[in-house]
């Protein structure tokens, strides 16, 4: 099993702790191998932002997303320019508030924004990405996720960001429940 996955938006959405989080969530809990690349323009805030992660159940020989399985985007930019390098049949998971996906584009849809902004923060709409995205992928269980969120969030912090992930994951569990 490889899996190849791109988290994008801009900077100041939180883009690299998400890929922090997952990649420590499959690593160090769940035991798979991980690597994980970012690159984000030189305005940083504001700017294109990325994480590439790689999953993998043996050791990893090619550290580098060529072609992403699974591709999330918090911003029209990032989706515009990632989509044609993942692959057709990847697994598309957009904010829907902030990303209008081309028509013949099958995407899943969370408002990822909205959600964080009704928690009081929208700072933490990349934690309800990533609740989203475990509900959704079946890729890593949803106690090493939280896990690696209370090992990588400041304390002060750590509450808000929880909700986000439970409001994240829980709506992909309704979104489910309703096909």
């Amino acid at each position: 099993m490889r899996t190849e996955i791109r988290l994008a938006g801009f900077g100041g959405q939180g883009i690299g702790l998400a890929g922090l989080i997952l990649g420590k969530a499959v690593s160090l809990y769940d035991g798979l191998e991980a690597v994980m690349t970012q690159a984000y323009g030189p305005e940083a805030r504001g700017g294109a932002s990325s994480t590439n992660l790689v999953v993998a159940d043996r050791p990893i020989d090619y550290p580098f997303v060529q072609e992403a399985d699974i591709l999330v985007t918090l911003s029209q930019e990032a989706y515009t320019r990632f989509r044609d390098e993942a692959k057709p049949e990847a697994l598309v998971i957009i904010d829907e508030d902030l990303v209008q996906p081309s028509p013949q584009d099958s995407c899943l849809k969370v408002p990822a924004t909205k959600l964080a902004e009704d928690l009081g923060r929208r700072i933490v709409a990349n934690v309800v990405m990533l609740g989203f995205l475990t509900a959704t992928t079946g890729l890593v269980e949803r106690e090493s996720i939280e896990d690696a969120i209370k090992s990588s969030v400041r304390e002060n912090v750590l509450e808000l960001n929880m909700k986000a992930f439970a409001a994240g994951y829980e709506y992909a569990r309704k979104l489910k429940a309703d096909q």
